[in-house]
């Protein structure tokens, strides 16, 4: 419950403040936020499954983010920055989407 509330207080903020993103760092925030979510689906399906830890979630939310982060910074200063981008959408698209269909798995028995 307390996640919930806070989801709906970050938008809240979000909208109302309107941040914005400076030019240096916008090319990393869309990696961010698919690594968040690889993490965040993670977490959901640990809890279902029954194993979830708080303080692995934490640790594989911190550092999926850096990660990711990483490798579009590198692909950057090598020249490559969007196909590093695009692997690291790819790969971390299909944990999400084995994540998902594993919730869906335990949701809906099947």
């Amino acid at each position: 419950m307390i996640a919930v509330l806070a989801l709906i207080a970050g938008v809240a903020l979000g909208i109302f403040f309107d941040p914005t993103v400076p030019v240096a760092l916008q090319p990393y925030l869309p990696i961010a936020v698919v690594a968040a979510l690889d993490a965040v689906f993670g977490g959901v399906r640990a809890r279902l499954d029954g194993i979830f830890d708080d303080k692995q979630f934490v640790v594989s939310f911190i550092s999926n983010v850096l990660v990711a982060a990483l490798i579009v910074y590198l692909g950057d200063q090598l020249g490559v920055g969007t196909q590093l981008s695009t692997g690291v959408v790819v790969v971390l698209g299909v944990r999400i989407f084995g994540n998902v269909a594993a919730i869906r798995r335990h949701l809906f028995r099947a």
